[in-house]
């Protein structure tokens, strides 16, 4: 694994992701933000807790196509329309899935959460971006 997550003492010591991700590989990917779709463009789901889960499969298969894989991710920034705090319950129900299923690491490495008006279509409710480090 190519990325360290760490809780420094007076930092938030949330149990949900990490705050700090230290990464030590060679090569750095950035992700194009995904959307929660299918590979034809069309919303994986009609609820935000569906569209986080596939797009952070999107994310996972970006990754691997870049050699990579779940351990070498060191960062989320989650763009979500009309954001307010009550979302944050999906969120997680979604990061927990793919944490189950695919490996994602737990706690998840850092994640921003951007509140925004509107993304390319009326039907997307969320857009992840993401930052890969490989050895």
């Amino acid at each position: 694994m190519s990325v360290e997550f760490l809780h420094p003492d007076g930092m938030l010591q949330q149990t949900d992701y990490s705050p700090v991700a230290v990464g030590t590989g060679s090569r750095v990917v950035l992700l194009a933000g995904q959307a929660g779709v299918t590979p034809d463009f069309k919303p994986a789901a009609p609820d935000l807790a569906g569209q986080v889960e596939a797009a952070l499969r999107n994310i996972i298969v970006g990754v691997r196509g870049a050699g990579g894989d779940v351990g070498d991710l060191a960062r989320l920034t989650f763009y979500v329309v009309d954001w307010s705090v009550e979302k944050w319950d999906d969120v997680l129900a979604a990061i927990a899935r793919v944490q189950q299923e695919e490996g994602l690491p737990d706690p998840a490495p850092p994640i921003s959460i951007i509140g925004v008006q509107a993304l390319f279509t009326p039907d997307f409710v969320v857009e992840i971006e993401a930052t890969a480090v490989l050895t």
